[in-house]
């Protein structure tokens, strides 16, 4: 199979179920904005971290090809998997099992420490982006309403799993100084 169709050179790309949208619908920046989250925490997973969370990442990056089929699939015909709310429950145990391991926060904290937890920390920013883009399709067309739910369950992720990293590594937190 070759990788270059053709078809997308007019401006415009294939949905699941045959629909033809613009690379600039809501829809293309929603799961587009998935698959840059996807390829960070590819970035992420070449790094020195935690086998705990190494696994996870790996297992979340298989879950954020769902969701981007899912946002890619706008007909409910068409039998692709979708996203279920027992992923975001997944996500709320492992944060729940890596904050007993952390202090509890008291104040803001700045993005960084190891090369892993810094990557981290960016992760959460795309995720949070993605968020946003979904909401923004949200508001034009129905889509999966665990979609919303898991990605903002997994930003939360994210941030817990830098300090994680940062903490495994012996890194320590720089909190936010405000005048």
């Amino acid at each position: 199979m070759k990788i270059y169709t053709r078809t997308g050179d007019k401006g415009d790309s294939g949905l699941f179920g045959g629909d033809r949208v613009r690379k600039s619908s809501l829809r293309l920046h929603a799961y587009g904005t998935v698959d840059e989250l996807n390829a960070i925490l590819g970035m992420v997973l070449c790094e020195k971290i935690p086998e705990r969370t190494r696994t996870e990442l790996t297992h979340i990056q298989s879950l954020l090809f769902i969701v981007g089929s899912d946002l890619a699939t706008p007909n409910e015909k068409v039998n692709v998997p979708r996203v279920l709310p027992e992923e975001a429950t997944m996500l709320e145990g492992w944060i729940d099992e890596m904050e007993q391991t952390l202090a509890p926060l008291t104040n803001f904290i700045l993005p960084g420490g190891c090369h892993g937890g810094a990557q981290l920390h960016q992760a959460r920013t795309v995720c949070r982006r993605a968020e946003r883009h979904i909401v923004a399709l949200m508001d034009h067309e129905t889509i999966n309403p665990e979609i919303i739910i898991f990605m903002n369950r997994l930003s939360d992720y994210l941030f817990v799993a830098a300090r994680f990293v940062n903490h495994e590594s012996g890194q320590t937190e720089t909190a936010v100084k405000l005048r």
